[in-house]
């Protein structure tokens, strides 16, 4: 389980040029095994965007031991990198492709204080009051299966854009510096956290109405859906997989 600060990062995914989460690990990892080794990502987050329990796959030798593994990562890590726990999985687990779900929360602070240079590279500084019933009135309709097709980035079509949230939820962030948004979900669609919020933040503002999430649900285009919120307030939080993927699940001790 991997932490990581995407303030210094182009993303998750190795690129041609430019300082990426996974050719730091992957460089690291080859140091470790003296060869080339591939780690694949719970997700493929964007420039900016923060993890707090990314899943990470690779494949190392059996004498490496997930303890041994944890401690020779954070060694060699950079500082904004971090190596929570390190488990031993099953042959054929993939970090992206096994995963059930995936769980991301993104901060919004609204008094001033949001401006520090120690904050604002961790949230959306709005510096503005919302309001929250109607935060949490937009965000109610979002539960369960719809077509997000709204919500997302134009790009490389995809088989469906349907996702199912089983989590929409704004919170209130202590000491009142604001919200943070709660969503769990099988799968995201790219910029769909994003979307969603920025949406629902134009709504908190008085700038369109609480109907609009309902409606726009219904869309086939994003052609009316507010900009996305800025990269520096998300976190990737949790991938959830099946309890039998991981060598240590107590039904594989008998």
């Amino acid at each position: 389980m991997l932490h990581f600060d995407g303030g210094r990062f182009l993303g998750w995914q190795r690129q041609a040029s430019g300082r990426t989460v996974q050719a730091v690990i992957e460089s690291v990892l080859e140091r470790l095994a003296e060869r080339r080794v591939v780690a694949h990502g719970a997700g493929r987050t964007d420039a900016g965007v923060h993890a707090q329990g990314m899943g990470v796959s690779f494949t190392l030798a059996a004498k490496w031991e997930p303890d041994t593994v944890r401690r020779a990562l954070n060694a060699l890590l950079p500082r904004d990198c971090w190596v929570e726990r390190v488990r031993t999985v099953h042959p054929g687990f993939h970090a992206r492709k096994s995963a059930t779900g995936r769980e991301y929360r993104y901060e919004v602070g609204v008094d001033a204080a949001s401006m520090s240079p120690f904050r604002r590279p961790y949230e959306w500084a709005l510096g503005r009051e919302l309001d929250a019933a109607k935060l949490r009135q937009a965000a109610a309709p979002l539960m369960g299966e719809h077509n997000f097709l709204a919500f997302a980035v134009k790009g490389e079509p995809k088989p469906h854009y349907r996702c199912t949230l089983r989590l929409a939820e704004w919170r209130e962030r202590n000491q009142g510096r604001g919200y943070a948004f709660h969503v769990a979900a099988d799968r995201f669609l790219h910029h769909m956290v994003r979307m969603l919020v920025g949406t629902m933040v134009d709504i908190g503002l008085d700038r369109r109405p609480v109907e609009d999430m309902t409606a726009l649900l219904a869309r086939e285009d994003n052609a009316d859906t507010s900009p996305p919120a800025p990269p520096e307030g998300l976190y990737f939080v949790s991938a959830e997989y099946p309890a039998e993927a991981f060598a240590d699940h107590a039904g594989d001790a008998a």
